[in-house]
């Protein structure tokens, strides 16, 4: 990607959880994706059929399916989180004893920012043993009625972060369209993983191993 320059010290890391924090390999999210669809089928009534279709529409248009059948089916997103996060998360995460130690080691603040709920972070930060490297979560329920990658989930989320300026914060994630939007309003926006299709517009810096995040965030131009 294009190297970056920023005036300003990043004194604020916003991270991303699901398909971040533990390796996209693991099976989580699929599972989770599996549980979104029972939900639709079972809780919704929408055929079976039609259930993965429009699982992937709703996600594209809304940010989430989550939005996306509140907007058009009304449902109850407690309901829904708790369904689709009910999942055996030992089975598929396990701790990165090295990942805890490297971001406890950066001095800057750092925070969850996540299309979840809480629960469902608070618990797989359980699991990965690194509860205490956070000083907060920023979740589904805290930027309602918006979602990543949507501009008015960023500036919720500097709101409470205590943060005025995006470009004093970083958010590493690791979808595109979610590192393209914060690049957008300012942030500087590392994208976790570098799999699919994605330009030099999506991200200031691609991060494909842990150990290199503090030389990415001392990375000037």
């Amino acid at each position: 990607m294009n190297g970056y320059n920023r005036a300003v010290t990043i004194s604020t890391l916003f991270f991303d959880l699901d398909d971040t924090l533990y390796p996209a390999t693991s099976g989580l999210w699929e599972q989770i994706k599996n549980r979104i669809g029972m939900y639709m089928l079972e809780r919704v009534g929408i055929p079976a059929s039609e259930v993965q279709t429009l699982r992937r529409q709703l996600f594209e248009q809304y940010g989430t399916t989550l939005r996306g059948l509140q907007i058009n089916y009304n449902i109850d997103s407690a309901d829904f989180l708790a369904y689709v996060h009910a999942v055996p998360l030992a089975d598929y995460i396990k701790p990165n004893p090295y990942l805890g130690a490297m971001i406890r080691s950066l001095p800057q603040r750092k925070f969850i920012f996540t299309n979840a709920d809480s629960p469902h972070a608070k618990r797989v930060l359980r699991v990965l043993e690194l509860e205490d490297c956070f000083d907060g979560i920023i979740d589904i329920v805290a930027v309602q009625p918006y979602c990543k990658p949507m501009p008015p989930s960023f500036e919720i989320a500097l709101k409470m972060a205590g943060e005025i300026d995006p470009k004093r914060c970083a958010l590493i994630d690791d979808m595109y369209r979610t590192t393209r939007a914060a690049r957008q309003i300012g942030m500087v926006a590392i994208l976790y993983g570098g799999t699919g299709s994605y330009t030099d517009d999506d991200a200031d810096a691609i991060l494909t191993d842990w150990a290199d995040l503090p030389n990415v965030l001392e990375r000037r131009k």
